[in-house]
C-alpha cells in the first residue's frame, strides 16, 4: 500500500488534512510562509490564506509572526502547531497501520497505473427510443 490521506474535521468550519499539515511542516522549516508556498508549489495567497484559517480555526494560533528587524520577518510555529503536527502525523501512521493490514488482500489485486485503464469498458445506456422532433 502507498499510502493512506486522511482529514479531520473538527466542527463544520475547522479542519485539518495532508496539504494543511505538509505547509505547517514546510513553514516549520523554513521559517516563512513565501518559502514554504515554494517549495510545496503553491502561491503565496493560498498558502497564507490558509494559514490565517487554522489561526482563526482553533482558540489557539498555529504560527506566529514577527516583523522586519535585523534578521528580518518570519513566521514559526507555537507549541499548539507543533502539537497539532505531531498527533496528526502519529494518527496518521496508526491509520497507515491499520489499513495496510485490513487491506493486504487488495495491494496484491490492484492493478498498476499503466494497467488499470486497459480493459475498462465505456458504459453506455441506450434506450432504444427514438428522440421525438420538437414540433415546428
Amino acid at each position: 500500500m502507498q499510502s493512506v490521506r486522511f482529514r479531520i474535521d473538527f466542527n463544520q468550519h475547522c479542519s485539518i488534512g495532508p496539504g494543511k499539515i505538509e505547509l505547517l511542516e514546510a513553514i516549520s522549516r523554513s521559517g516563512s510562509i513565501s518559502r514554504a508556498a515554494q517549495e510545496l508549489g503553491m502561491s503565496y495567497r493560498h498558502a497564507w490564506l490558509l494559514v490565517d484559517s487554522l489561526n482563526h480555526s482553533f482558540t489557539e494560533a498555529v504560527t506566529t509572526s514577527s516583523v522586519g528587524g535585523a534578521g528580518g520577518g518570519g513566521v514559526k510555529l507555537t507549541p499548539f502547531g507543533a502539537d497539532l503536527i505531531r498527533r496528526y502525523r502519529a494518527v496518521g501512521r496508526r491509520i497507515e497501520t491499520l489499513a495496510q493490514t485490513e487491506f493486504e488482500d487488495f495491494v496484491r489485486k490492484a492493478r498498476s497505473s499503466a494497467t488499470a485503464g486497459l480493459g475498462r469498458r465505456r458504459l453506455v445506456r441506450r434506450t432504444g427510443r427514438a428522440r421525438a422532433k420538437p414540433a415546428s
